[in-house]
């Protein structure tokens, strides 16, 4: 994912056809290593291709991906021996912090 990333900022800063050095000199700005094996299996499946036609072909694929977004309502009734309530969670109160904990200043003070 990340080589795919890294092609797609250097397309986006005007790059129309980065090459493996572009990539690699992307992703070594920020410290990522980089595995030439797979860097040129990325390259040669992008090689000749508009990034922007790619992108679209994806969005495509990932229209008929479930989401999981889904809420399934239920009207039912209770279970049976649907007489006892269900135990309510009761909410704690944040304890105060001790001073000690709260000496933000870690014991110094602009006016010691």
């Amino acid at each position: 994912m990340r080589y795919v990333a890294a092609y797609l900022l250097a397309a986006l800063g005007g790059n129309t056809s980065p090459s493996s050095d572009d990539i690699k000199t992307i992703l070594s700005s920020v410290g990522v290593g980089v595995d030439d094996e797979i860097l040129d299996f990325v390259m040669s499946q992008l090689a000749g291709k508009d990034i922007n036609e790619v992108v679209a072909s994806g969005l495509g694929k990932l229209a008929s991906v479930p989401t999981g977004g889904a809420v399934v309502a239920s009207s039912g009734g209770a279970a049976a021996g649907g007489d006892a309530a269900a135990p309510v969670e009761e909410e704690k109160e944040p304890e105060p912090e001790s001073e000690e904990e709260s000496d933000d200043d870690m014991g110094f003070s602009l006016f010691d």
